[in-house]
């Protein structure tokens, strides 16, 4: 054990300038509280300050148990580690543990790493802390074993954490049980879970439940497990036709939509991928018998998945030969299913604790890699997270002797896509695909050196002997892999030679002792540890847009641009002044298409994951299939990714998608094309129109204008929107209705404020002619156009314009609830009637566009969870996951 980050001289606190900063959060009862004298690292960001805060403090506000410092959140992670290194035998000595405890300490201060949230949650707040993110479970074909498993998931989504478990067991629908009638088939118990994962916050108040369902190709049941979802979203198609706003996921109505709270996949083989590559037919088999249950073509099959995906986002696939083929304890079972996210997957009744390093903090000023600190960081990372296996409590006596037998680690990375944009390099580019190759590839080296080392002094994980073959098997493959990595794509030779040197200690190191873990690395979606870390990306993703909200000190929101987009400029060869312009011009805009000085060859390099609002370009699922496709081959487990897709794909590409992937050698693959999700703010209620049409001959026949009094009642409202603080003042007639408004922005220029002015004298005409506030709030609310984003509203949470916030507003302010109802704001009425006549509406209604969806949409369709539903921020995919980018709010159980 040495030192590298640290000093002996001095402690790790001290070589840090610390501040004091101020949070808003919400209690319990949902009120704003402000959290003051707040101690951080004057390097740390408001924003990753409010993730630790709000996240990963301790203890109830106002007590004195509350956490007030970063300092206090770390100590209680490491000083807890540390005393069970020196417990366990990990850490032989006290200075060696002193040693460990300053190099952790260190690099969790400054970001260069963090361990999943479970550790942050729990660790050192109670005796028996559950510090696993992700578990695998196992179900089989009886009642007491389903019933188990459902209440195992209950436990280990109450600790923060997620679970997955492979329902193929339990027989279908049509099989015959031991009382004579026929069994309920897995779609009845998913329901039953998936509602009781529903009511359970993980981690008990910050997160949703998270879980994955995998079902495999040969079930009989299989047809109904693809559609499961497709036929759900195509509920919320119905509801919105009926008037219901599905925009807000805190709507009763969702509590009518089944299997939201997993992500779904279902497991193919590379038997039936040949049968469709060939156009043959596949059998599905009875489970009691064993007897042909259907016989489909393989085709056939492959694009109802395609299809549901394209409808619904779900089910994704998972690849099982591939899967088992890299299986390190194959002796001991199979590979059956994954954890929620799809990155974990090994032995059924398993868990893994995850962390994540922090590549951009390992990118030098000259665009080097850090190699040595880099190596030295996933050493202390792997001690810390093999210490924790045996310091954890799991939630059955099966997955903690699995756990015990096996160790399995989750050591993977994030902010790969800024790091890559920043060294100027496209993130669908052969350098980009060699890059992340060789880190991964020494990322996983090291680690597995490490955990040999590890072993050479405490032994080996028990299940070791028994699987010697496979365990060293896989450490050759992956050896062997290095070859296929093109170093000429490389900007410096150190990192792959340091590959090669890692991979040579860890199967050498490992025939001679073992390893201490069977599995040591995976590639999460990272979502709120990567904010805390303050990455510009997530896991293995790209750059999600180059204009972000900052979070300001004060309070209050601001638009700035990426930070690694100057950077990638300046590498690129661009002057000072050129930069400056360039980035100006990405701020205004949203995008670096068009800007000023910009090349041509040099748009690839800032393509993002989705394409901005005023740009086209943005990544091919086939640039973030050969990104996968390089890392996989260097991962124990799986990586953890979304594939997006442009709204216009049709379910013939997403057909083709799959078959890249597995002629890549993926082992997970799930796709996300962009408006797939059909729940978005804007609901236009059919049949709603026709009432308002005497009104408006009545208009054109009398135009009769409603005078005001020279002295009349007025509000004035302060809103503020992403940062943008302005004025509504609005007069009122003696009936209570608004009779005109006026309209200022704090900071503004004679253009805007010009178009406000005559905004507000249009729409104070319109209210003093009688036109209906409703019929106007319908024609403007969710306009979509700058400046736009979170508000200080906590009824209009996220604004999309200034109109948009204005007459959500009024309408909040003047109407009644049923109007509200109509336009779809606003708390909503249930209507027993209208439910029943959801299941009564036409197949034209729920009906999809498939192959024919058209190439240049006029809108870009919001799925539901692009808002945030505790501060109303902008959620991104951050794996199967997502996450909001303000609070860190994560829908999974992996971050």
């Amino acid at each position: 054990m040495r030192r590298v980050f640290s000093s002996a001289k001095a402690h790790p606190y001290d070589k840090v300038q610390w501040t004091t900063r101020t949070v808003q959060m919400k209690n319990a009862l949902g009120e704003k509280v402000e959290l003051a004298n707040l101690e951080f690292p004057d390097f740390w960001s408001q924003n990753a300050v409010q993730i630790a805060t709000t996240k990963y403090f301790r203890g109830k506000i106002g007590t004195p148990e509350r956490e007030y410092s970063l300092k206090t959140m770390i100590d209680r992670v490491v000083d807890t580690i540390q005393t069970w290194g020196e417990k366990f035998g990990h850490l032989a000595t006290r200075r060696e543990a002193q040693i460990f405890a300053d190099e952790l300490r260190t690099i969790l201060l400054h970001q260069k790493a963090a361990f999943n949230s479970p550790v942050w949650f729990n660790l050192g707040t109670r005796p028996d802390p559950q510090c696993s993110a992700c578990f695998i479970l196992k179900v089989e074909d009886d009642m007491m074993s389903i019933l188990d498993w459902i209440k195992t998931e209950g436990v280990i989504f109450k600790y923060g954490s997620g679970a997955g478990v492979n329902l193929s067991p339990l027989r279908g629908c049509r099989e015959a049980i031991a009382t004579g009638g026929k069994s309920s088939g897995p779609l009845a118990f998913m329901r039953g879970a998936d509602s009781v994962a529903g009511m359970i916050k993980s981690g008990g108040t910050t997160r949703r439940a998270a879980k994955m369902v995998v079902m495999n190709i040969d079930h009989p049941d299989i047809v109904d497990f693809i559609k499961a979802k497709q036929e759900e979203e195509r509920k919320v198609r119905a509801f919105m036709a009926a008037g219901y706003n599905m925009a807000d996921l805190n709507n009763d109505a969702w509590n009518s939509i089944q299997f939201q709270n997993a992500n779904n996949s279902v497991r193919v083989t590379d038997e039936f991928m040949r049968a469709v590559e060939h156009d043959g037919e596949w059998s599905t088999r009875f489970r009691t018998t064993g007897e042909v249950a259907e016989t489909y073509r393989a085709r056939e099959l492959m694009a109802m998945i395609a299809e549901a995906a394209w409808e619904s986002g779900d089910p994704g696939i998972q690849f099982d030969t591939i899967i088992n083929d890299w299986h390190t304890a194959a002796n001991t079972g199979r590979i059956n299913a994954s954890n929620p996210c799809s990155e974990y997957m090994h032995l059924d009744n398993s868990a893994c604790n995850l962390a994540s390093i922090n590549l951009l903090t390992f990118l030098c000023d000259d665009n080097t890699f850090a190699v040595e600190d880099f190596r030295h960081t996933v050493r202390i990372m792997i001690l810390a997270q093999e210490i924790l296996v045996d310091g954890s409590s799991y939630p059955t006596p099966s997955i903690a002797k699995n756990s015990h037998d096996f160790r399995q680690l989750g050591l993977g990375y994030a902010n790969l896509g800024a790091m890559l944009l920043a060294m100027g390099h496209a993130y669908d580019s052969e350098e980009a695909a060699a890059w992340t190759g060789a880190l991964t590839a020494l990322m996983t080296g090291e680690a597995y050196r490490q955990s040999a080392l590890v072993a050479s002094i405490i032994g080996p994980f028990p299940g070791f002997e028994v699987n010697r073959e496979p365990m060293l098997g896989v450490l050759a493959k992956h050896r062997a892999k290095l070859a296929e990595i093109k170093a000429e794509h490389l900007s410096e030779s150190a990192v792959l030679a340091a590959a090669k040197d890692a991979w040579d200690g860890a199967v050498i190191f490992g025939k001679e002792h073992g390893v201490r873990n069977a599995q040591a690395t995976v590639i999460a979606p990272t979502g709120t540890i990567a904010l805390m870390m303050d990455c510009d990306s997530t896991g293995i993703e790209p750059v999600f847009a180059h204009v972000v909200l900052k979070q300001l000190v004060g309070g209050g929101y601001m638009k700035i641009v990426n930070q690694a987009v100057p950077r990638a400029l300046k590498t690129l060869g661009y002057a000072e002044k050129e930069i400056e312009e360039i980035v100006q011009w990405t701020e205004e805009k949203g995008t670096v298409e068009g800007a000023p000085y910009l090349k041509e060859k040099d748009l690839a390099v800032f393509d993002c994951a989705v394409a901005p609002s005023n740009g086209k370009r943005s990544i091919s699922w086939r640039g973030h299939v050969r990104v996968v496709a390089a890392a996989q081959p260097f991962i124990s487990g799986a990586i953890s990714k979304t594939f997006n897709m442009p709204h216009e794909t049709t379910p013939s590409e997403i057909m083709e998608s799959y078959m890249l992937a597995w002629q890549a050698g993926i082992k997970a693959f799930a796709v996300y094309r962009d408006g797939s999700k059909s729940a978005q703010p804007h609901v236009t209620v059919s049949g709603k129109g026709g009432s308002q049409q005497p009104a408006q001959q009545k208009l054109k026949l009398e135009p009769n204008k409603r005078s005001l009094p020279r002295t009349r009642s007025s509000e004035t409202h302060k809103f503020s929107i992403a940062g943008h603080d302005g004025y509504l003042t609005y007069s009122i007639y003696e009936d209570g209705m608004p009779a005109e408004i006026f309209i200022r922005l704090a900071k503004q220029g004679s253009t805007l404020a010009g178009l406000l002015d005559t905004l507000a004298i249009s729409v104070s005409m319109a209210l003093q002619y009688g036109v209906p506030l409703k019929a106007l709030a319908d024609k403007y609310i969710y306009g979509r156009f700058e400046p736009a984003g979170v508000t200080e509203n906590p009824e209009i949470p996220i604004a999309y314009s200034i109109t948009d916030y204005i007459f959500r507003y009024l309408a909040l302010r003047f109407l009644s609830k049923d109007e509200l109802f109509e336009l779809g704001i606003g708390d909503y009425p249930h209507n027993a009637d209208l439910a029943l006549e959801v299941k009564a509406l036409p197949d034209a209604v729920v009906s999809s566009e498939k192959d024919t969806a058209p190439k240049s949409p006029s809108h870009r369709v919001v799925f539901a969870d692009t808002v945030c539903r505790l501060c109303g921020g902008m959620m991104i995919q951050t794996g199967s996951c997502r996450t909001c980018l303000q609070c860190g709010m994560a829908s999974g159980g992996c971050g």
